[in-house]
């Protein structure tokens, strides 16, 4: 099982972010250096690239990154010698676990990050999923906190 290495740093980047946009959800590209995947299947995350969330719908519950913005945070990260290995967002008020929006909208290879968020402030769960290659079903990462991330990102 392919394991999620998550600096503590950038968890609390994103525990950061999802309390700045909350009641809507937060959303951004995870990035990690070549290959994306380890030597054991590990996914180390060295850092963050915070997105605007584009949903013209309820972002409360929904949250959008545009294609074009992919492909340019694919740009940045390549010039920076590193690779978009997933995303993350939050979950306002609700589990850190994929919904079936997030699952209908899913890429099987990436990772998926997802905090759970309040009016508290207070930092919610968190998982890490990967989408079957098949698209049925979300396949939960175990998340493991990782050394200091490199400074910077895309």
């Amino acid at each position: 099982m392919r394991q999620l290495d998550l600096p503590p740093e950038l968890l609390a980047a994103i525990h950061a972010h999802a309390r700045a946009t909350y009641p809507e959800e937060c959303c951004g590209f995870l990035l990690s250096t070549p290959p994306a995947d380890g030597p054991a299947g590990e996914r180390r995350i060295v850092a963050l690239a915070p997105a605007p969330n584009r949903s013209s719908g309820e972002r409360r519950r929904r949250f959008e990154i545009p294609p074009s913005e992919l492909r340019a945070a694919e740009r940045r990260a390549e010039a920076a010698g590193r690779v978009v290995s997933g995303f993350y967002h939050s979950h306002p008020d609700h589990p850190a676990v994929p919904s079936s929006f997030d699952q209908e909208h899913a890429w099987p290879w990436y990772a998926y990050v997802i905090v759970a968020s309040s009016a508290s402030g207070t930092p919610g769960a968190v998982g890490a999923f990967e989408l079957h290659p098949d698209r049925r079903e979300f396949e939960e990462r175990p998340v493991r906190m990782a050394e200091a991330a490199l400074a910077g990102g895309a």
